[in-house]
This record gives C-alpha cells, structure tokens and sequence, in this order.
C-alpha cells in the first residue's frame, strides 16, 4: 500500500491533488510547525492582470513554534468575503463556474476558526470535485512524535503502508537508507504541470487548482495530458 504525507494547504494546487490521487493513503500532516510565507495560508488565482495571491490572515505573533492544528485564523477583518469577490471577479464566466463556485463559497463564508480545519474542507470539496476517493488520515490522531525522515517511517507503519511517495523535492533532504532499513518503498512524485486553455489570454502555471476546476470541470488530468509525468 503506497502512502504520501503532506502538510494540509490553503486552495491547494493541482501537484497536491495529484499526490492524493497517487496514493492509496493520504495523510494530512497537521502537527508539525506552521511556516510563514508558504502555502498552508495562501495561494494564487488568474486575474486579466496575472496571478495574484490570496491570503488567510492568521495569528502568528508569540506563536513562532505553533503547530498547523495550532493556527487560528485572524477573523478581524472579512477576509472570507474578500476571496469570494476575487474568484467570482475572476472565474465567472468560466465553463464550469457555475457548477463549482456556490459549494466553494459556501465554505468561504463560513466563519473559521482553526486554519487547519478549513483547508480540510476545502481539500474535501476538491477531491469530491475531480473525484478521487483516497482514504485521508489527520496525523495527529496517530501519536507519533518523531521527527524527520523517520516520522514519515513510523507514520507509514501505522497506517500500514509499505510505500511511501514523496514530492520531488524530498531527494533534497531524505535520509533514503532509512526506508531501505525499515523495508519500505521509497517513490518519487512525477508530475509534471498539465497546459490548458484559461480564461485569460496566454498561460499560468501553478495556480490554486480552483483554476483547473473552473476552467476544465471535473475530470483530473491524466498523466498523458501532464506531458507524460
């Protein structure tokens, strides 16, 4: 059984998807430290000007070494309601806006407490979306309390995996020789940036995967449209 692991992100983009739909098991890892400037807060959607960022304003002062499920998002100004505006200035019009904008905006006027909870839902409405089914797994509710390549090892054990699948950048920083000791798989994530027509002349890659779903509907790019990835 192959498993991946990944931080949960903010209108995640389609490579996190695709990690999900690569596996047989996905956890969500929610009890590390939040980092600032990346992308469990953010992301970028397509306006006629280029991408822009969409930010979750979140409580970070005296609270460096908080963990994600730890995050609690800032609701002093209408933030929710801000993003709403940008993705419907954005995508209405698209082919397949009316069908996914309402459930979406549905969670954004929500009012959220826990940053981690809300990119769960969203996460949730978008493998519904595109259809995958991957079991998820919130790693805090496994206990494991080591650290580094080998917390990935011990969360694969726990859920019985005997592979685990990594993003490509994981062969910067993991300790390979350990999964060989431990007798699992270790895999590498291929995927390569599907191109498709946006509602803006010209192409940008790497948006939140709402993109995608507005533009192109329901059916996840299949590795012949990623450029063979």
């Amino acid at each position: 059984m192959r498993a991946a692991i990944h931080q949960p992100q903010y209108l995640p983009w389609l490579g996190f998807l695709d990690k999900i739909n690569s596996c047989d098991i996905f956890v969500i890892l929610d009890d590390v430290q939040y980092k600032k400037r990346e992308f469990q807060n953010r992301n970028r959607i397509r306006t006629p000007e280029g991408a822009i960022w969409v930010t979750v304003p979140v409580l970070t002062k005296g609270r460096y070494y908080q963990k994600i499920n730890e995050v609690i998002i800032d609701n002093s100004s209408a933030w929710g309601q801000e993003h709403i505006r940008s993705i419907e200035s954005s995508y209405r019009g698209s082919r397949y806006f009316d069908k996914y904008f309402p459930p979406l905006c549905g969670i954004l006027s929500k009012k959220h407490e826990e940053l981690c909870g809300l990119n769960i839902e969203i996460i949730r409405f978008l493998m519904d979306a595109f259809g995958i089914k991957t079991p998820l797994v919130i790693s805090s509710s496994l206990g494991v309390e080591s650290s580094k390549t080998r917390r990935l090892i011990d969360i694969c054990r726990l859920v019985g995996a005997d592979e685990y699948l990594s993003g490509a950048g994981g062969r910067d920083y993991m300790e390979e020789d350990l999964f060989d000791e431990a007798g699992i798989r270790l895999s590498y994530q291929e995927f390569i940036h599907p191109e498709y027509e946006q509602k803006f002349e010209g192409f940008v890659s790497h948006l939140s995967s709402v993109d995608y779903l507005f533009n192109r509907g329901g059916t996840f790019p299949e590795a012949s449209e990623q450029g063979g990835g």
